[in-house]
């Protein structure tokens, strides 16, 4: 990160673990930490599996909630897909057939090709969820373009598809989506949660179009599709830059905090490493007292969410202007744990404590414009890309209170 500062640190304060929340702490209270993934392919566009199985694959690893957004549809409509004769999609269709039944799956043979008649949303929702365990979500990527720009936004809980809306720029493509969402929010009633997707993606979206938002609260800080660019290179800031310095423009400007999701952005099901767009890689943990979409938004527009690539956390806790993090450690593994913030008046985060361990806090003072925590364990990620090598947690930058 060599955007940032160091700050001497003096004293490290150990921290005394309560995994129950405070009582005086009501946002928190009679909570459960939830595992979801928001952006993910099939089938109904570019993915290379059908819904049902996809979310059969999330659902036996532990996710509770998914959401696949899948491009410039919400899957009501009819559509056949054309089964690829490469032996692995071929092989693939015999599982999907042999593993759901002749009953579920409707396919016909036509000039020699396979034929699949997909399920719709609420075709795979009910087959899949589970109250209290396991929910989907409806989604859509509503997938735009501005001289040859590729802006990508999600709609997390979208109640109807929302075609692309265009502009004259791609700042002007980004709002045109995002005030479609808010519009189709307020008219329904129903909380929906747009989020701007991959922002270095062919660098497309430069932090001066995220900066003139207005009415977006998320973005992707890490993105598990191998052509993203999280990194960034040479002339192009990483994303985890990029978030910070919206975020110092956003309070200079009294907006509200731009929050940082990890998502998959999963298309690939049958080819696994680094050049395949997998499952697995980045995902949320909402903090929330109830398993449904409503209260799942709601506590990831309050921030009670981390993203990550495989660091758990047991607490995250701000209160009395003392944020801290308590890692659920594995045995053998180690973990850095880092607090970044900005100090009010400056134009650049600094690092203000950074210590190795599984707990820490820091105290928010008033010279302090926001903070965040990045924890980075020794445990090297199953899948990578870039050079993102190690399993990574980060919580959502907070304010301090006045």
């Amino acid at each position: 990160m060599r955007f940032l500062k160091i700050i001497p640190v003096l004293l490290v304060v150990s921290v005394i673990i309560n995994c129950q929340p405070k009582k005086k702490d009501t946002a928190q209270k009679n909570t459960k930490w939830y595992k979801g993934n928001l952006h993910t392919h099939s089938y109904w566009s570019d993915g290379d599996e059908f819904p049902e199985v996809i979310l059969d694959w999330y659902k036996t690893r532990g996710y509770e909630f998914m959401a696949l957004s899948d491009h410039n549809t919400v899957a009501r409509e009819e559509k056949w897909k054309t089964i690829s004769e490469d032996s692995i999609y071929q092989t693939a269709f015999q599982n999907y057939l042999n593993t759901y039944g002749e009953e579920w799956v409707t396919h016909k043979i036509d000039s020699g090709k396979t034929l699949v008649k997909l399920k719709t949303f609420a075709e795979y929702r009910d087959l899949t969820e589970e109250p209290g365990k396991f929910l989907v979500i409806p989604s859509e990527e509503i997938t735009d373009r501005f001289e040859g720009k590729h802006i990508h936004m999600n709609a997390t809980n979208i109640q109807e598809k929302i075609e692309p809306q265009g502009g004259s720029s791609v700042a002007e493509v980004m709002q045109n989506n995002i005030n479609q969402v808010l519009d189709q929010r307020e008219r329904t009633g129903v909380p929906i949660m747009p989020h701007i997707n991959h922002p270095n993606f062919y660098y497309s979206i430069s932090l001066e179009d995220m900066i003139s938002l207005k009415g977006e609260r998320f973005f992707e800080v890490y993105n598990g599709h191998p052509v993203v660019h999280n990194m960034g290179d040479s002339t192009h800031i990483s994303t985890e830059n990029m978030w910070d310095l919206i975020n110092i423009s956003y309070l200079a400007s009294n907006k509200p905090l731009m929050y940082g999701l990890a998502t998959d952005d999963s298309h690939s099901y049958h080819k696994k490493g680094k050049k395949w767009s997998n499952a697995g890689r980045g995902w949320v943990m909402v903090q929330s007292d109830t398993l449904s979409a409503k209260a799942l938004i709601e506590s990831m527009e309050a921030g009670q969410f981390y993203g990550s690539t495989g660091v758990t956390l047991k607490e995250v806790n701000y209160q009395d202007n003392k944020l801290s993090v308590a890692v659920d450690a594995e045995q053998g593994v180690t973990y850095t744990i880092v607090f970044i913030g900005c100090k009010k008046g400056e134009s650049e985060t600094s690092i203000f404590k950074s210590i190795v361990g599984n707990e820490a806090s820091v105290d928010l003072t008033d010279d302090i414009l926001f903070m965040r925590c990045k924890i980075t364990s020794s445990k090297l990620q199953d899948n990578p890309i870039e050079d993102i090598l190690y399993e990574t947690a980060w919580t959502q930058p907070v304010l301090p209170a006045n």
